[in-house]
């Protein structure tokens, strides 16, 4: 369904080269809405800053890049985790500090500081939304073996609640979406070749509803964490 120009929305979405972020730029642009990704390869869909948010110099280019364009939506959809995280050999002993940094300078540090940078723009529309990809593993009681993937979606859900205080009075929600598994094309890979256990994964379109629930509320609405849980069988 495509939107009029009166309702056509601009948003940033980091990630948008695969993956989630691919999926949901997609959705967006199909809804007639613009969207600028970011990305180290090229999207296939979107405009594109091409820029590595685990450097202190990819976060300023995206600002940059930006400029004074005012922002409906900030959607942090990419993440990075340990190699051969979430399989049975997977061993936290076998992975190096180097990694343990590379996944918190991904998916902890970079959402802050392009938060920081990018709230400005967020605050000259209506109702700014800044939503982020947690996961069940960042929960309380819910931790997987992969300490520096979990530890960032902890803090992750720590540095959102913290930033919706300090811009709550430019009227910017801020959401943290914890799924499970969900059905990208690279997890549906996963459960083929048998590193992951046969399971149903989350649809797509399930993630994408949620998303455009968020992005339809009013700025006097916040919603805090929306957990999306794979039921069995």
């Amino acid at each position: 369904m495509s939107v009029s120009p009166k309702t056509m929305k601009f948003f940033l979405v980091v990630g948008a080269s695969r993956g989630i972020g691919a999926s949901v730029t997609q959705h967006l642009i199909e809804q007639g809405h613009s969207v600028v990704g970011v990305s180290r390869t090229k999207p296939p869909f979107g405009e594109w800053i091409q820029a590595d948010v685990s450097t202190h110099d990819g976060i300023s280019m995206v600002c940059e890049a930006i400029g004074d364009r005012p922002l409906d939506g900030f959607l942090y959809l990419g993440g990075v985790w340990e190699e051969g995280a979430f399989a049975d050999a997977f061993s936290f002993e076998n992975s190096s500090d180097a990694e343990t940094r590379l996944v918190l300078s991904v998916n902890l540090i970079a959402p802050i500081e392009l938060s920081r940078g990018i709230a400005k723009n967020l605050a000259l529309t209506e109702s700014p939304r800044a939503i982020f990809i947690g996961a069940l593993s960042g929960l309380d009681h819910s931790a997987t073996p992969e300490v520096a993937n979990t530890a960032s979606k902890f803090g992750l859900r720590g540095a959102v609640q913290a930033l919706r205080l300090v811009y709550r009075r430019k009227k910017i929600g801020f959401t943290v979406i914890n799924p499970g598994n969900v059905a990208t094309l690279e997890v549906q890979k996963d459960i083929e070749e048998g590193r992951f256990p046969e399971q149903a994964p989350i649809p797509l379109d399930d993630l994408c509803k949620t998303i455009d629930w968020i992005l339809s509320l009013s700025a006097l609405t916040e919603v805090g964490d929306v957990n999306l849980i794979q039921k069995e069988g």
